[in-house]
């Protein structure tokens, strides 16, 4: 059966002048940054596209050769490679490296593991509590990596997948970036292909649990979180969908094609109703064990493939015949697609063998599945939910790192694991947030969980099959109820941030290591767990318990150079520094950077589904310029009839010299939040299309604690009109006075009164910080109790 339906663009045949070719050696210097090294037995060299190799040609990079009888060298700008035209070893085969990285120079002889490879990402988490081994990335200390491409499968060009030929050969990537750690990634992105954008609508907050639902009861859950004002936007729905456990099932379960009558009388109806509610639906498929007789469709895919049903044999998964692939996706899927599902859930964890050596069945899932939903899903774009399967995978997201513990040493781990995924183009990560099993019942552990899943890729709730366990926020203790409740609407708020980074050309990843942007920075290396979500937050989740005296939970963050701002409370933090923060449990600290504009949706209780707002509250961080531009599709309009499938963006500046913002209105309502920032409304100045607006809507609002400027532009028409705020010329962020929120705290210290009164006596003294500072840590206090005090008297070198 013919496959050209999965044919996919790629460019797998390099620049022959790029080359350096001889009798059992090819070397090719990709670009400036990566050199493709492979010696053959055969001499035959590999010039089709690999699980991780899809684009070859490009440019030829500046290089030089030297080559002598039993010598070659491959000298450019960022290396010296040295051969002697044997068999690849490590004293035959030698890169030295022009990045002066350290005092003694780098070097890589072939086979060897460099040391300061900063890891890549695993396939599952399955039966991990804490940390796992995350194998290797790209980036790493020494400015250099490697990357074994020479067991991968390889594409044949014709839509399906075909082995490496047969003998003794190698094929690998030597990635040399020095401190260009973006510039890397740069380079591994254009070899094996970017990330594809996400839609909108898996970008808000998943319903997930593994539980045997009836159809009445899923609509009725769905509508609980409706009327708690929680929303959502995807319906996920476990195994228990089809029959599982009845007598007539032949095999142990979890693989099935037929909706569970019982639970589901009326399935259609069903996924309709969910699509009323404005959520798409997946289900979860475990295909391994094949489509049995007591399936629905399995006489239909028995005549397409020839399947002998006499004694209805199995039809067996075969993920490596392209017949049975094109079967599996055009009638077994596509039968339950037309029911209502909107994307899979391939629960794969088979292992990586199948019936042809070298053919993984998960790539090979994970590809044809994308493919397939890419071509018969034209209402939006791509996606699947599976599990990582090597370099390359960042082709296919969203990822399904496995069933997490439910403890505070997985939560720990994971937002480390996350941003070092990036490592390897891993970018769209999906956790079971607040755990799966095994583990044990802790309120403040899951409400913390469900903040850093805001914070996340994608924040996706999920549970074992166990009454206990249970996501919903209002089985919780009510503070518990009230941090994940509000973190969940603030997720949907940020939808316009989040998919405008997903769209956004320039942007390499969601979430990115500190090191990223600073690698010559030792800090940034010591702080896994805090990480970019995108380029206007800082992110610093709390991972441990809050200490029982003051009610607060500490975080250890470095403060990346600059002045920035916790967008949350206001708080404003002199850059290049390590300090510890304590939060409540109401949020964690997220830090903005001076210049950085971040949009949100105007709406606090955004609707189902993650639809385009009709009104944007930005949050704007005075002190340097900046800028953002804000992308959406028409297909994600609330209005079905206003849907073109057209991408529209809308640029914000804001010029710091200038005090200057400027934008469009495009028929949406804007509220511009200036946080941290007190400037009179009589000295603002709105201008619409030139034109001086006489009432301007401008106010100071103090609801965080600290003051922000608020300027509101009401929506007038469809009609493109240039928006401009004058603020007054080089606005700073304001010296604050944490007074008010110093004696919130320390009121709910349980401790002894004559501490608050010493505590409060050094607070309102008129000395200088330095010298409260030295009389608050005479006091003798354990850090919890003075630790919270000394953040805010020190915060701002201002003060």
């Amino acid at each position: 059966m013919g496959m050209d339906q999965y044919k996919f663009p790629c460019e797998p045949v390099a620049n022959e002048d790029s080359s350096v070719t001889g009798p059992q050696y090819r070397f090719t210097i990709l670009d400036d940054k990566v050199l493709r090294y492979e010696w053959a037995e055969d001499g035959v060299f590999e010039d089709r596209a690999s699980t991780f190799a899809i684009n070859r040609r490009f440019p030829r990079p500046e290089f030089r050769v030297e080559d002598t009888d039993d010598e070659l060298n491959i000298i450019t700008p960022s290396l010296h490679l040295t051969y002697d035209k044997k068999r690849f070893s490590p004293n035959g085969l030698v890169a030295t490296f022009a990045s002066k990285m350290t005092d003694w120079g780098s070097e890589w002889r072939y086979g060897e593991q460099l040391g300061g490879n900063l890891g890549g990402t695993a396939r599952t988490l399955d039966g991990v509590d804490g940390r796992c081994d995350m194998g290797s990335g790209i980036i790493s200390k020494d400015g250099c990596s490697v990357l074994d491409d020479s067991d991968s499968m390889l594409f044949d060009g014709q839509g399906f997948v075909t082995p490496r030929r047969p003998g003794e050969r190698y094929d690998g990537y030597l990635f040399c970036f020095g401190y260009d750690y973006k510039g890397a990634m740069e380079s591994f992105y254009a070899i094996s292909g970017r990330q594809p954008i996400v839609p909108r609508w898996c970008l808000g907050t998943w319903w997930s649990r593994y539980h045997a639902y009836t159809q009445e009861e899923y609509l009725t859950l769905m509508d609980e979180f409706k009327a708690k004002n929680v929303p959502l936007s995807v319906a996920v729905i476990d195994v228990d969908w089809h029959w599982v456990k009845e007598d007539f099932v032949p095999h142990t379960g979890w693989t099935g094609y037929t909706w569970n009558q019982r639970l589901f009388p009326e399935q259609v109806a069903f996924a309709k109703a969910l699509h009323d509610r404005g959520l798409k639906m997946t289900l979860n498929d475990h295909p391994h064990l094949g489509i049995a007789h007591h399936e629905e469709v399995y006489e239909e895919l028995s005549r397409v493939l020839g399947h002998d049903t006499t004694h209805r044999n199995l039809i067996k998964f075969d993920p490596t015949s392209p017949k049975f692939m094109h079967a599996f996706f055009n009638v077994v899927h596509r039968k339950l697609e037309d029911q209502g599902c909107d994307f899979w859930w391939i629960d794969w964890q088979q292992g990586s063998h199948s019936r042809t050596p070298g053919f993984d069945p998960l790539w090979l899932l994970n590809h044809f599945q994308f493919l397939d939903t890419k071509q018969t899903h034209d209402e939006s774009l791509p996606i699947i939910f599976s599990r990582y399967g090597g370099p390359g995978s960042h082709r296919y997201p969203v990822g399904f790192s496995g069933d997490s513990a439910a403890t505070w040493d997985s939560l720990r781990f994971q937002p480390e694991f996350t941003a070092t995924s990036s490592n390897i183009g891993y970018g769209w990560w999906s956790h079971d947030i607040g755990g799966h099993l095994p583990g044990y019942r802790d309120d403040e552990c899951t409400a913390r969980w469900v903040q850093y899943g805001t914070f996340s890729p994608i924040l996706r709730l999920h549970s074992t099959v166990s009454r206990w366990m249970s996501k919903e926020p209002w089985l919780y203790r009510k503070e518990c109820m009230f941090a994940m409740e509000g973190t969940m609407r603030l997720r949907h708020r940020l939808v316009p941030y989040i998919y405008s980074i997903n769209v956004a050309p320039s942007i390499l990843s969601l979430v990115q290591p500190l090191y990223w942007n600073f690698p010559t920075r030792a800090e940034a290396y010591q702080y896994p767990n805090e990480y970019y979500f995108g380029p206007s937050l800082v992110v610093a989740p709390i991972v441990t318990p809050r200490n029982k005296a003051t009610n607060l939970a500490k975080t250890k963050a470095w403060v990346p150079p600059g002045r920035h701002v916790d967008i949350f409370n206001g708080t404003i933090y002199d850059g290049d520094r390590e300090i510890d923060m304590y939060r409540s449990l109401e949020y964690i600290p997220v830090l903005a950077p001076e210049g950085s504009i971040i949009p949100l949706d105007q709406d606090l209780v955004p609707a189902n589904g993650c639809p385009n707002p009709a009104a944007f509250e930005v949050i704007v961080v005075v002190g340097q310029d900046g800028q953002f531009e804000i992308f959406e599709d028409s297909r994600d309009d609330p209005v079905p009839e206003l849907r073109d499938q057209a991408t529209r963006s809308i640029l914000i500046g804001f010029d710091q010299a200038a005090g200057r913002l400027t934008t469009v209105s495009a028929g949406k309502e804007w509220t511009f939040r200036f946080i941290s920032t007190h400037i009179e409304p009589s000295h603002i100045r709105v201008s619409i299309d030139g034109s001086l607006k006489t009432d301007p809507h401008c106010r100071t609002d103090t609801s965080s604690g600290q003051p922000s400027t608020i300027v509101r532009i009401p929506a007038e028409s469809n009609v493109i009109r240039e928006i401009t705020i004058d603020v007054g010329t080089n606005p700073q962020l304001d010296i604050l006075d944490h007074s008010s929120t110093l004696s919130d705290i320390l009121k709910d210290y349980q401790s002894e009164f004559h501490l608050k009164d010493s505590i409060w006596d050094i607070v309102q003294s008129k000395q200088s910080i330095a010298v409260k500072a030295s009389r608050l840590l005479s006091l003798g206090l354990e850090e919890a109790l003075y630790g919270p005090v000394a953040e805010l008297l020190l915060a701002d070198s201002r003060s």
